[in-house]
């Protein structure tokens, strides 16, 4: 959900427009209990139920009689309002609870008792197993005196008996203490090093002079040893730290590890073996996000699902889907495309760079001089079109794509050949919500010029890839291509809402000359007209610096346009200055990286880490790869692979990004149906999903709960609350999956 520069709502509406960390509360404050009558001595009043349930007194606590048969946690609770919350203030939520039979799961809220009923704080605990006394402080974003507490108990088949006893929300309490669980200060790529790569590790230390490492092998052996380079206090961590080269080490092997300051890192290997997995897995994440189909499990053990959003109740489906109220008189049948990320929208701007991405991994590897395209080609996803002689990345993505033609405006209406901005959800939902169970309205949002330029680019990237296996398809994707980009051209200047968050991302871009540049390029590629080579010989940004501190993603995507220039064959005039660009972007990529103690391509201002930062990471890091395709230049390869260091595990937080690759990593991204946090009956991420990673605004409540004042690498939390720091997305996941192929090639 990779949504800058938005005023984005909460996963249940959350109206969170701070930008920065919430202040703590006064030092010394009074203690004060908000809620009333918690210990139910004197009856149940004022707590209510909803209906259908019967709650009432029972020795000393509430107990309610839930019914069977609902389908969302919300549709039986019961709980307590008017309660006043202060902005800033620090609160403890506390109660004890059982449920019999054991072992259900209870949503337990802080939030508003109106509409839109956002959610401040929440938990889910699962009663009798996960204990029965529960203890959690949190930080409230907003002033109000319409508070809420409640108590979710929805979604079983069967009816249950719910009971609560002292429940208190005490203000003025002192913020626990937040403090991550770092592991050994001696921080490497927990996943591997390629035996002919670069081999760098950081040190987390109070020494200011140098210190003697030892590398010892799986066996316990020491099999290299040297001295680690002080580099003083690390700005994007806070940190004094020293790092260290053991790159002449090439000998393959499982369970290396280093030892520098009496501390041993987590253990690592010196092998390609696991790239080869990440190339995959990297990549089968799609599948688990489509939308429209149900999902096989004999495909994704443990990830098999009902079809989301397929005019199916409780879903409204995507079948026949309106325009918000007034705004248009048609429906469009969009069934089909990837879900965005944790929640259920699909957006045409994140989808386009996402699509372009994964393609462009398939056409790097078919052009490149280390490619090879076998590698993703038919049976290697393990996905329902695997075995069609079709490679099975061009199937995947050909999910999305044809979710993105359904978004254009059909022949005969205002506006038409332009694409719809997004579909989602006439209100945000909760968590956790199989797509199967979302009962939302499902809206189409006005058509912008950033959509459709996103979807004449990528569908024009698209017909010259599925040319030698489709050709029908490939025509039919290059007509829409056409049709859109003499729509944008009509109608340069229609930009999407930035208030526009209901329900889903508003996605608001306010620049298109990067998009109309991209989409041009593309154009041309695929067809060699004039029109096109001269629209990007005459735009300004075919000439401008496009390869910033923070990088390329869906709100900047003039490099998409570049990048394929350089690299995909044609005849452009001034073909030599743009690859030459492309190399003058990577030596200061390097040189961000060179100068960078955790060894990355990346140091925005201030060390204000971007929301996604791990996917910049790696799109700064496919910069590199591809000034190693274009000049073979070992240093732009070693500064690509190593950018990988930092997401799989030599961090100021010592954790892998990668769900599944590290010996610790991020396990519980912001998610619907990748629930295992809330909901012990779902999965965690599939192997292979990116976290989102550091982001100093640290938007959402929960991490303003515990991250305030945060120094850059540590505004993270692996919680599937934090939305702002740890969810995944479509187009950060297309990141890894470019980079991880990339880097397995190397092998």
């Amino acid at each position: 959900m990779n949504r800058r520069r938005t005023a984005l709502l909460s996963l249940t509406g959350l109206l969170a427009t701070a930008l920065t960390a919430l202040p703590a509360a006064p030092a010394g404050a009074d203690e004060v209990e908000q809620v009333r009558n918690g210990t139910f001595d004197t009856g149940t009043d004022p707590w209510w139920a909803s209906p259908g349930v019967t709650a009432g007194p029972s020795d000393g606590r509430l107990c309610a009689d839930v019914p069977g048969g609902t389908a969302n946690r919300w549709d039986a609770a019961v709980g307590q309002n008017d309660i006043t919350l202060v902005k800033g203030e620090s609160y403890r939520f506390s109660f004890s609870a059982n449920g019999s039979p054991a072992g259900h799961v209870v949503r337990a809220i802080v939030g508003l008792q109106a509409a839109p009923y956002d959610t401040y704080y929440e938990v889910s605990p699962q009663l009798s197993v996960s204990g029965d006394t529960y203890s959690y402080t949190f930080t409230s974003p907003v002033d109000t005196a319409q508070g809420q507490v409640g108590f979710q108990l929805g979604g079983s088949p069967d009816p249950w008996r719910f009971c609560v006893d002292d429940v208190s929300l005490l203000g003025g309490v002192a913020p626990e203490p937040y403090v991550p669980d770092t592991g050994p200060r001696v921080r490497v790529n927990q996943v591997g090093y390629l035996p002919s790569g670069p081999k760098n590790a950081t040190v987390v230390t109070d020494a200011v002079e140098r210190l003697p490492w030892r590398l010892k092998d799986g066996d316990g052996r020491v099999v290299r040893t040297g001295w680690t380079v002080p580099r003083g206090v690390d700005g994007s961590s806070g940190e004094n730290v020293h790092s260290l080269d053991f790159g002449s080490h090439r000998k393959r092997g499982t369970g290396y590890t280093l030892t520098v300051d009496g501390e041993t890192s987590r253990p690592f290997d010196i092998d390609a073996g696991a790239y080869e997995r990440l190339r995959l897995d990297s990549a089968k994440y799609y599948y688990t996000q489509r939308s429209g189909t149900a999902i096989r499990d004999d495909l994704r053990p443990g990830y098999g699902r009902p079809a989301g959003h397929v005019d199916v109740a409780p879903n409204r489906g995507d079948g026949a889907v309106p325009c918000r109220p007034g705004e248009c008189d048609y429906t469009l049948d969009v069934t089909g495309g990837w879900y965005d990320a944790g929640d259920h929208g699909k957006y045409v701007v994140n989808g386009g760079i996402s699509t372009w991405e994964v393609l462009s991994t398939y056409e790097r590897a078919r052009h490149a001089r280390t490619g090879e395209a076998d590698r993703l080609g038919d049976g290697t996803l393990n996905i329902p079109e695997s075995g069609n002689k079709v490679p099975d990345i061009l199937d995947e993505a050909r999910w999305e794509l044809e979710f993105l033609l359904k978004m254009q405006v059909p022949d005969g209406e205002p506006l038409a050949g332009m694409a719809h901005h997004k579909i989602h959800d006439e209100q945000w939902t909760g968590l956790p919500l199989l797509p199967s169970d979302d009962p939302q309205k499902r809206e189409l949002h006005p058509p912008t010029t950033a959509a459709t330029l996103n979807l004449a680019a990528t569908a024009a990237q698209a017909a010259r890839l599925y040319r030698p296996y489709d050709k029908e398809f490939a025509a039919t994707a290059l007509a829409a291509a056409r049709k859109a980009w003499t729509a944008a051209l009509a109608h340069p200047d229609v930009l999407a809402d930035p208030d526009d968050g209901i329900g889903g991302g508003a996605y608001p871009d306010d620049t298109v000359s990067d998009e109309f540049y991209w989409a041009a390029a593309e154009l041309y590629l695929t067809t060699g007209e004039r029109r096109f080579e001269e629209y990007v010989l005459g735009s300004p940004v075919h000439t401008a610096d496009i390869f910033g501190p923070i990088g390329f993603d869906w709100a900047r995507t003039a490099a998409a346009g570049r990048l394929d220039l350089a690299t995909v064959p044609n005849r452009l005039p001034g073909r030599d200055k743009v690859r030459r660009s492309v190399i003058e972007g990577a030596d200061r990529y390097l040189a961000t990286l060179k100068a960078h103690p955790y060894g990355m391509p990346y140091a925005p201002a201030g060390n204000v880490y971007d929301w996604g930062s791990s996917h910049q990471v790696l799109n700064n890091a496919v910069v590199l790869a591809t000034a190693y395709d274009l000049t073979g230049a070992s240093k732009y390869r070693d500064g690509a692979l190593q950018s990988m260091d930092y997401i799989l595990g030599r961090n100021a937080l010592n954790i892998s990004y990668v769900t599944g690759y590290g010996e610790v990593s991020a396990q519980n991204q912001h998610s619907r149906w990748y629930a295992r946090q809330l909901d012990p009956n779902l999965p965690n991420p599939p192997a292979g999903t990116l976290s989102g990673g550091p982001n100093s605004s640290i938007q959402d409540p929960f991490a303003q709960s515990k991250l305030q004042g945060c120094v850059g690498q540590f505004c993270f939390i692996d919680d599937i609350q934090s939305w702002s720091t740890n969810e995944h997305t479509i187009n950060w996941n297309a990141a890894l999956t470019r980079m991880a192929s990339f880097v397995a090639d190397q092998g």
